[in-house]
């Protein structure tokens, strides 16, 4: 959530980060419309409080004169119901300035690129070279069928479509991956693993940016309790409402969670295999941090996303994000994509983002100064590490044999028993 105070003082700024983005900026408007009657009504208020004050004396020294106060009286209700009715006005206004507050996104950083969609976005690196086959590849719906590890008729069979069964080795390389990752992140990156809910209330999924503005891509259950998108969402929220001690600083946190997204407005998009799913599963990276450190924890946090694919001797990019293509939360955003033989290009595996100080604002998380005593909004990122379904994908269609076999990355072998290749029969 951006800062009422920097709307008012930079408004031009705020209508050009909008622009940006490609969104309307007549919001900032109607915002600082809203702010200035505010700011008016609570003048006003101050007004008559203290003509409240002055007639409540009045009537005072009229008691002690034994003189008639009664007409100062009426005068001093009338003021007070006015001043109920305005304050009834403001809590009202505050309102309207909170709720519109809560759809504008996160101001883009000046490196980011500017442009309308994904096409603006920009490589800024490569690892890894795609494997050239001797044969055409296969793709992974089609060898996961062959190898009865991938069920997707049985999934939509016993929930709906986009919900698959892993079977057999499917279920086993599920496991060892998630495994496997937060081994690194927690072993080699020092970070903490949590295991949250799966379920989270609306204030925590308003502190991450999925409310209010993206309620339709989100499961609800019939007591107001939403299913995780992603462990982003419980893991940026574990401090909200807390002022953290500067020493603390800065936190790492690593989940492994199941994520449930309605994927509204995707459909026709992938619509076989395990790219775009309803639930999926994900090992999550979140930091807590000073504000002056954040981008290049930034760096950092991407960089060890990377490691989890370079152990696994996946090809893959890094790409900037553009301004018209980055996330609602985001400042800053590196996206690594996974390169699929079957499709021919790269997919997206893990965004890593900067969120700034708006998501902190919106949970209320902050820090208190070890030089100063003050309190300051922290920043927070997020970034997979990685989605492990898309990573199965890739491992699929990069590792297949000719026979519709696939070799086990060296580094899942240990997870795996020792098996080197994943035939039907395993």
């Amino acid at each position: 959530m951006l800062d009422i105070k920097f709307i008012r003082s930079e408004p031009d700024k705020v209508r050009e980060a909008l622009k940006k983005r490609g969104q309307d900026h007549c919001c900032i408007d109607h915002i600082l419309e809203l702010d200035e009657r505010r700011r008016k009504i609570l003048f006003d208020v101050s007004s008559l409080k203290q003509k409240r004050n002055q007639v409540s004396d009045e009537i005072g020294h009229l008691k002690k004169e034994k003189k008639d106060a009664q007409e100062k009286i009426l005068a001093m209700r009338e003021v007070s119901g006015r001043i109920k009715e305005m304050d009834v006005e403001i809590k009202s206004v505050e309102q309207q300035i909170q709720s519109s507050l809560l759809e504008i996104p996160n101001m883009v950083d000046e490196s980011v690129p500017v442009g309308p969609d994904e096409e603006s976005n920009e490589e800024v690196r490569k690892w890894g070279k795609p494997r050239e086959f001797d044969f055409e590849p296969q793709a992974h719906w089609d060898l996961g069928e062959k190898l009865d590890i991938l069920d997707f008729e049985r999934g939509a069979k016993i929930t709906a479509a986009r919900f698959t069964v892993l079977k057999k080795g499917g279920a086993r390389l599920e496991r060892a991956l998630i495994n496997f990752m937060l081994d690194i992140h927690t072993k080699e990156h020092h970070y903490q693993e949590i295991f949250p809910p799966f379920l989270v209330n609306a204030n925590t999924m308003t502190g991450t940016g999925q409310l209010p503005k993206f309620e339709n891509d989100l499961f609800k259950s019939n007591d107001d309790l939403y299913l995780v998108p992603t462990a982003e969402v419980p893991l940026t929220n574990l401090h909200q409402d807390e002022i953290l001690p500067e020493e603390d600083l800065p936190l790492y946190y690593t989940a492994y969670t199941a994520c449930f997204r309605r994927e509204a407005g995707s459909y026709g998009k992938d619509v076989r295999g395990l790219i775009r799913q309803h639930q999926f599963n994900k090992v999550e990276l979140v930091k807590v941090c000073k504000p002056e450190d954040s981008f290049q924890e930034l760096e950092k946090l991407t960089r060890e996303a990377e490691i989890v694919l370079q152990r696994l001797e996946l090809p893959y990019r890094v790409v900037t994000l553009s301004s018209g293509d980055i996330g609602f939360s985001a400042a800053k955003t590196y996206d690594l994509e996974i390169w699929l033989p079957a499709q021919g290009k790269y997919r997206e595996i893990s965004s890593c983002s900067n969120c700034t100080d708006f998501q902190a604002r919106r949970a209320n998380i902050r820090y208190r100064s070890q030089e100063s005593g003050k309190v300051h909004f922290v920043h927070t990122l997020n970034g997979s590490g990685v989605a492990v379904g898309r990573t199965m994908v890739a491992i699929l269609e990069n590792y297949q044999e000719k026979d519709g076999s696939i070799v086990i990355p060296d580094v899942l072998r240990p997870y795996m028993d020792g098996l080197e290749k994943m035939r039907k029969t395993n």
